[in-house]
């Protein structure tokens, strides 16, 4: 028996980026249902809902595999109308591919949201005084990644290294920052971050690296 999953992202789909790395987790029986709150809008669309000053920001990816920035409360209202839209076509279940945090979405129908399975799970795990490096795609928004882990310790630091832009570099060298600095456990704080990357963060640190996009999927199969 096939089961359909919805899938939100805030940029546009194909995720062709992440999905494979989900469907290695939930398995050949899962369709994927993909949606992007940017499809078809223009790039003059787009380009309005770029952060100002004061704006939650957040990354996404394009369909061209560009990426862009931009502000939450712009986003929101075109996520919920495509996470509506999958449970009225009587998809059971829908992913946010996004760990932004996001004001409550009213479904009626099961969603799961990966930016609160992902604090939670790092919160059982990481004692209060542990060092906690995060990894955020963007320096735009360290400050607001800074106020997420200060609730699970006060010992966090949060870099911007794009998994979408030049990731060969940003990558490597943010793990070795982290390192240097002590991190006893790191955060992969981006859906776009990829299980080859939490690897290669993993073989440099040798610590233990909690990544977005596999918690989501495991604690999506629970689900289905």
């Amino acid at each position: 028996m096939t089961l359909r999953v919805g899938t939100v992202t805030i940029g546009q789909a194909p995720r062709t980026d992440v999905t494979p790395d989900l469907m290695k987790i939930l398995g050949a029986e899962v369709e994927l249902i993909e949606a992007g709150a940017l499809d078809g809008l223009s790039s003059e669309q787009i380009a309005a809902m770029a952060p100002r000053p004061g704006d939650y920001v957040l990354v996404t990816r394009m369909a061209d595999g560009t990426s862009v920035k931009i502000c939450e409360r712009a986003v929101t209202p075109l996520v919920r109308q495509k996470i509506a839209a999958h449970l009225a076509a009587g998809i059971p279940a829908v992913l946010l591919l996004c760990t932004g945090e996001f004001p409550d979405f009213p479904t009626g129908g099961l969603l799961l949201r990966p930016q609160k399975v992902l604090f939670n799970m790092v919160q059982a795990v990481v004692p209060a005084g542990a060092k906690l490096g995060v990894f955020m795609p963007s320096p735009e928004q360290l400050e607001q990644s800074s106020r997420r882990w200060s609730q699970i310790t006060p010992q966090n630091r949060s870099i911007g290294a794009s998994p979408y832009v030049r990731p060969e570099e940003t990558i490597p060298a943010a793990a070795e920052e982290l390192a240097r600095w002590g991190a006893d456990a790191l955060v992969m704080d981006c859906m776009g971050y990829t299980l080859a990357m939490k690897e290669q963060v993993r073989r440099i640190t040798g610590k233990p690296v909690v990544l977005a996009r596999s918690i989501a999927a495991r604690f999506l199969r629970e689900l289905v």
